[in-house]
């Protein structure tokens, strides 16, 4: 049995093509009435069911040839004590202009009862008068699923709290929200269609090979954290995100589809450094109480000097130097009589990785030149720190740079703590890194003066300067 009836039904919904027959108009209507995934009916001026599909036939239980051809929804459809109000309530679209929407209470074929939500329009005639009324509707917790499930999208797009990127299936952002184009350092339609990588500097091919598992394999269990460097007009700026991944499949093919994957992200980068910087304090202050406990064992002050610089240099710096003040010490309240003349006490093997090994007992002042780090450290009593700038200066002027300064070639950032013992500036400790390192900051500095401390009181307990 056809959705619809075959006489006239057609004509009253939209008029066939011309020369065309009308079983062929009425065949054609009823097939794209059945495809539709929302139910529908209709009714004529007289409110007689002219068509019935069959998502009307799954939600009520009743088929189009029973359904077609019936006076209203009274006693079948509807309870009779309601029949009326419903009837008046879908009829009335005649009269008004648009959609209306209503919500009614209809009866299953096996005497149940089902929520659904309507909207109803006239159906216009060749004439343009009134011919009847359509009638779409769906079950009202269906209708607010989808509700919810927009809802949900617009929110998150519009009004979340953290970033949310939609990505394609070549890994380009299709749709970002405000969070995330605020996070990327860029406007939200100058992200679309654009490479992760011109928009990031770092952590590019993590990123990417997480959405490609995705897209592949599904989301994973958890979240996961990304380091990245992200390209801004002030410059590259180091973030952590806290990133979730969801594959998106088409709903309307047979089989899943992949659309892209959703990728929701939130900024830890505070948290994560405030916990690497808890962890970096409590390794360093582990590292100075075992410094302090294998120094008290050293019969020698000046072996337990180097053990202290020993255990400094672990996950702190590449190679370390202990220079001491040539022909005396700077006393409190004096100034140095003439250039300051270091001379060298200790230092890591330059080569290679291993301990400090005492310089021996030459005297010769190290060939420092005016304006040294180590020479300003002396004269200010007070911490200097040195780079050479390697993301805007050649290989070859850095280790120019390192050989001017009579540092290892490698090196490329330097921290000079001055040793003070009584009083009394007794010399220098060089801290050293290379090009895989970062240049020392603040917090390192002051690391560097607690070390720096307790190498000077060695020192200064081995006579390793000479008295005054």
């Amino acid at each position: 049995m056809s959705a619809s009836r075959r006489s006239g039904t057609t004509d009253e919904l939209g008029p066939e093509e011309p020369g065309q027959p009308e079983r062929d108009g009425a065949d054609l209507l009823a097939a794209l009435l059945d495809g539709m995934d929302a139910a529908l009916c209709a009714f004529d001026a007289d409110g007689v069911v002219t068509h019935w599909n069959r998502e009307a036939e799954r939600i009520l239980g009743w088929s189009a040839a029973e359904a077609v051809g019936r006076q209203g929804f009274a006693g079948w459809a509807v309870r009779r004590a309601d029949a009326g109000e419903v009837e008046e309530r879908l009829l009335s679209a005649m009269g008004a202009p648009g959609r209306q929407v209503h919500e009614f209470a209809l009866l299953t074929k096996d005497g149940g009862r089902v929520l659904v939500r309507t909207q109803s329009a006239a159906v216009r005639g060749p004439d343009g008068r009134p011919a009847g009324v359509y009638c779409a509707f769906s079950e009202v917790h269906t209708q607010i699923d989808l509700e919810r499930s927009i809802a949900l999208s617009e929110a998150l797009l519009e009004d979340a709290g953290w970033g949310v990127v939609l990505v394609d299936v070549d890994l380009r952002p299709a749709v970002v929200n405000a969070h995330a184009a605020r996070a990327l350092g860029a406007g939200r339609s100058s992200v679309l269609g654009r490479p992760l990588g011109d928009l990031l500097a770092q952590g590019v091919e993590e990123l990417e090979s997480a959405l490609t598992h995705v897209l592949a394999e599904g989301a994973p269990p958890t979240p996961a954290e990304v380091w990245v460097s992200v390209r801004t007009p002030e410059g590259e700026r180091r973030r952590c995100w806290r990133s979730g991944f969801v594959r998106l499949a088409s709903p309307l093919a047979e089989e899943p589809v992949p659309l892209g994957v959703g990728w929701l992200f939130q900024d830890v980068t505070e948290g994560r450094q405030a916990e690497q910087e808890a962890a970096l304090l409590r390794f360093r202050a582990n590292q100075l109480h075992r410094a302090a406990r294998a120094a008290a064992e050293c019969e020698d002050p000046a072996e337990a000097a180097v053990v202290h610089l020993d255990f400094a240099l672990a996950g702190f710096a590449d190679h370390a130097l202990i220079d001491r003040i040539a022909g005396g010490v700077t006393e409190p309240g004096t100034e140095a009589a003439g250039p300051v003349r270091l001379v060298r006490v200790a230092a890591t093997p330059s080569g290679a990785p291993g301990p400090s090994v005492p310089a021996g007992t030459t005297g010769m002042p190290v060939r420092y030149g005016e304006g040294h780090p180590a020479v300003q450290c002396v004269e200010r009593a007070g911490s200097v720190r040195a780079s050479a700038g390697v993301r805007a200066v050649p290989a070859e002027r850095v280790r120019e740079w390192a050989t001017a300064r009579q540092w290892p070639a490698d090196t490329v950032h330097g921290l000079c703590a001055v040793l003070r013992s009584r009083g009394r500036t007794l010399g220098v400790v060089t801290f050293l890194r290379g090009a895989g390192r970062s240049a020392f900051e603040r917090s390192d500095a002051m690391y560097a003066e607690d070390v720096a401390v307790r190498i000077a009181t060695a020192l200064d307990l081995a006579g390793a300067v000479e008295p005054r």
